[in-house]
């Protein structure tokens, strides 16, 4: 068997195989054979990159590069669907379709409302050509890229009647557990959480780096079909076909014939759904018949012949005991409910989220009083009103740390008050050292949060650098049944060193900066000296850098007893610079002197890595185009803006390929000469407007 004959055998047998795990849940082969084929394709497709292919199942792991969105006109406009809260809206809808249709017989198709983001899909020739987000219903996001990342959606369809050319709407999810994951994850980086799972799906699809949207696991679920040769003439068979091509269809679709069965539908899965794996928030009830949909037509905003049911969110009744304040590593004060357990959505609830100061004083609490208490997203609880006052005290919200007794700080604009003390705080401290051993950043998985409150009630450690002066005999303190446990501590201390710059960073926990903003820094700047140098406009021109995580960055670094562990660490061997082999100098004289601004999206590099290029070979990265600018390196989607102020000031646009040439390499995507021929292309992908103007609807 040739490569090419190997490389096409193996991209079909992984599509089976995802299709058998995400969708069916019937997976034949283990995860490890999977993993060993998928690398078999992946070293493949390296040695021919003339065989690449846009839908390979290589594909779905996201790339770094930096995504910017284009603007897509829907063929066929997504419209919102009429709800209701009310049983009786649900008949009236019934009676008006039985009217409208001139007493004639009907079906209705119930469906569960799925809670998360609208996505449109488009096929073509049987593969995935472009998939566009809702956005105000005539036009949405390109996020082809991302979607492609989620493995429950077909990048090549199964079986062969599906129609050459059609649209499938759904919803793209995160899934509850995903949910939990990530949320967790970011509440031990003191990082916002998302309110709910809807929220968390709409953030990770609208991410700029299609590598982050692999990770987090998204699912999604389809619920309607469009096109001009639809299989059949009703709603539900059309999804039934739509299943066997691949896609995912809810299996609790059902056709029923009655009012009655209506309700039943809705009152059994008003219980039912808190088992299922996704977030629901309602039913949607369709006319089956698509001759029937045509008939009933539409108001100027919604369809008549569809309707969504919303579910109430749960809520209980208890009494509030009272509310203590926690104190996370970047100082930020949180106040908790402490409530009369009870229960909710089939869990015992004790504790929730006050949010913050404004929260408490807009809901006016005192200790007793009867609260209500709901789960936001059905698994984050919260208190959201109350019943009654309770004849205890006002809540008020502490003037000082209720660990060191620090004066709290509140910055203009945020709603979190803040204790400064995180020299000696001791949360903020214990907290800081177990931002820094987790996996995400210095990865010392031989240690954990008991052993650093350990080490730090008994004053072997005060911050992060004191870690690395710590010896076996520290840790057993005599004991000689625990040397190899701590040894095992110590090497997996020493084992750190070799963390790369970029986790480095991430690690010393500065206010704002994660993991991805901590890679973009290190990227543009190469080194922490170069950063330390840095001026607030330079730390500006990194790609997702704002005026807060800039102050930020700056404020750090000014503090000494920051530097001071900083100088310790690189004292003790933490890498602070990127490989000699990614900082290689190689002057160029078409680049060096030249300042330069890069704009729009790449295949080859990502713009971080094209900015490390342009350093190399003595260029200068420049963020807004002047009259000093040498020339714009211009990718696809690059704004009109800037398009429009190159021309007025005759500023040249060289291409990602002709950028290539220029250093010596070599384009193996082979993307286009010259952006005339890219922006023709797009041109081109997006002119096809001359489709009936059939309409439709978003669930």
């Amino acid at each position: 068997m040739t490569d090419r004959e190997q490389i096409l055998a193996l991209r079909s047998e992984l599509h089976q195989h995802n299709y058998n795990y995400y969708v069916k849940n019937a997976p034949t082969i283990s995860d490890r054979e999977f993993d060993e084929k998928m690398h078999l394709l992946m070293q493949l497709e390296e040695r021919h990159p003339e065989l690449y292919d846009a839908n390979s199942p290589s594909q779905r792991v996201g790339s770094d590069l930096n995504h910017e969105f284009t603007q897509v006109r829907h063929r066929y406009p997504m419209l919102s669907l009429a709800n209701t809260y009310n049983r009786d809206d649900v008949q009236a809808f019934y009676d008006r379709v039985s009217q409208g249709l001139g007493g004639e017989a009907f079906e209705v198709c119930c469906e569960l409302k799925f809670d998360g983001l609208s996505i449109s899909l488009i096929y073509e020739h049987g593969q995935l050509v472009r998939a566009v987000t809702r956005g105000d219903g005539e036009q949405g996001d390109d996020v082809t890229a991302n979607v492609k990342t989620i493995r429950s959606i077909p990048l090549v369809l199964h079986g062969g009647d599906w129609p050459d050319s059609f649209e499938i709407r759904g919803e793209v999810l995160m899934p509850w557990q995903s949910f939990e994951d990530l949320n967790r994850q970011r509440e031990q980086a003191e990082e916002p959480l998302f309110a709910n799972p809807r929220n968390a799906a709409s953030g990770t699809l609208k991410s700029k780096n299609s590598a982050v949207v692999a990770q987090r696991k998204l699912d999604a679920y389809f619920y309607y079909l469009l096109g001009t040769e639809l299989p059949t003439d009703n709603h539900y068979d059309n999804l039934q076909r739509v299943a066997s091509w691949g896609f995912k269809v809810s299996e609790a679709m059902r056709t029923v014939g009655t009012l009655e069965e209506v309700m039943n539908y809705i009152d059994y899965w008003d219980h039912e759904r808190s088992h299922l794996p996704v977030a629901t928030d309602g039913i949607v009830l369709k006319v089956n018949s698509v001759e029937q949909q045509q008939r009933l037509g539409y108001t100027a905003k919604t369809p008549r012949w569809a309707i969504a049911y919303k579910f109430q969110a749960e809520r209980a009744l208890t009494r509030l005991n009272e509310v203590t304040y926690q104190v996370g590593r970047t100082g930020a004060i949180t106040p908790v409910a402490n409530m009369k357990p009870v229960l909710l959505s089939g869990t015992i609830v004790k504790r929730a989220s006050l949010h913050n100061e404004d929260y408490i004083r807009a809901l006016d609490l005192h200790i007793g009083d009867m609260v209500y208490v709901e789960k936001a997203g059905e698994i984050i609880p919260q208190v959201v009103g109350k019943e009654t006052d309770g004849s205890g005290i006002s809540v008020s919200f502490p003037d000082t740390c209720p660990e060191c007794g620090t004066p709290l700080v509140r910055y203009e604009g945020e709603a979190a008050h803040y204790c400064p003390n995180d020299s000696a705080c001791p949360p903020q401290i214990k907290g800081r050292i177990e931002h820094f051993i987790s996996r995400d950043a210095m990865n010392i998985d031989s240690l954990g949060p008991e052993t650093v409150a350990d080490y730090y009630e008994r004053g072997l450690i005060h911050n992060v650098a004191d870690l690395y002066e710590l010896t076996v005999a520290d840790i057993t303190g005599g004991n000689t049944s625990r040397e190899r446990s701590a040894q095992r501590v110590v090497d997996g201390i020493s084992a750190s060193k070799s963390v790369p710059f970029e986790r480095v960073l991430y690690a010393l926990g500065i206010r704002f900066v994660g993991k991805v903003t901590a890679k973009q820094i290190a990227r543009h700047f190469g080194s922490l000296d170069k950063l330390l140098n840095s001026t607030s406009e330079e730390l500006l021109a990194v790609d997702g850098v704002g005026e807060v995580i800039a102050q930020s960055v700056k404020s750090y670094f000014e503090q000494p007893i920051n530097m001071e562990i900083v100088n310790r660490l690189r004292a003790y061997g933490l890498q602070f610079e990127r490989p000699n082999d990614q900082m290689t100098k190689r002057p160029n004289d078409q680049i060096a002197g030249k300042s330069i601004v890069i704009s729009g999206t790449f295949a080859h590099h990502s713009r971080e890595e094209y900015k490390e290029i342009i350093e190399s070979c003595g260029g200068k990265n420049v963020s807004s185009i002047s009259s000093k600018t040498s020339f714009i390196l211009a990718g696809d989607n690059m704004g009109p803006s800037k398009q429009e102020k190159a021309q007025q000031l005759g500023i040249p646009l060289v291409s990602e390929a002709e950028f290539l040439d220029i250093i010596g390499e070599t384009d193996p995507l082979s993307a286009p000469s010259s952006m005339e021929g890219s922006a023709r292309g797009d041109a081109q992908k997006g002119a096809d407007n001359s489709a009936p103007q059939q309409l439709t609807l978003f669930d």
